[in-house]
């Protein structure tokens, strides 16, 4: 009866089974042939891009380690460049307060040989005003006896006389 019904649908029964046989002959087919080759090229697939991600992942993370290191670098190199500014004006400074020193200490050779040279050529003028002065003492005092007198002999009692006075050395 379910034959009987099924024709009266308008199926032909055995060109259904037929088509069901072929149907499932090409199912198997496929599966054979074009299933397992797709399917194992999808995988491939699946796996290759898994790595092209993971790959992507680690170079991202190299990346970020390589960015940390460049900025590492960076930051040294700055401090170090503080350092040698620091350094440079720690040595200026040092050559500047020895150029001072040095000045300073030319400074007070200079005021020493100013001083004595003065020292000397006071002493000379002295010496040289003593020596006139008796001189021309000399000279008065044989104008007043005008006569003759010993030099050196009156030299020398000029030189006594100034050496007992307050004018040896108030100059």
């Amino acid at each position: 009866m379910i034959i009987l019904g099924i024709g009266s649908l308008g199926i032909n029964l055995p060109l259904l089974v037929g088509q069901l046989v072929n149907f499932t002959v090409l199912l198997v087919v496929l599966r054979l042939v074009a299933y397992g080759p797709l399917m194992k090229m999808l995988d491939e697939r699946r796996e290759r891009i898994r790595e092209s991600l993971s790959a992507a992942e680690e170079m991202r993370t190299k990346a970020a380690e390589s960015d940390r290191q460049v900025h590492d670098q960076i930051e040294a190199a700055r401090r170090e460049g503080q350092a040698l500014v620091a350094q440079a004006q720690e040595v200026a400074a040092r050559i500047q307060a020895d150029a001072r020193t040095q000045a300073q200490a030319d400074a007070d050779v200079l005021v020493a040989r100013a001083r004595g040279e003065i020292r000397l050529e006071r002493d000379s003028a002295l010496a040289d005003l003593r020596k006139e002065f008796a001189d021309t003492t000399i000279a008065a005092a044989e104008k007043v006896i005008n006569s003759s007198l010993d030099r050196s002999q009156h030299r020398r009692l000029i030189d006594e006389a100034l050496a007992e006075s307050s004018f040896k050395e108030s100059v």
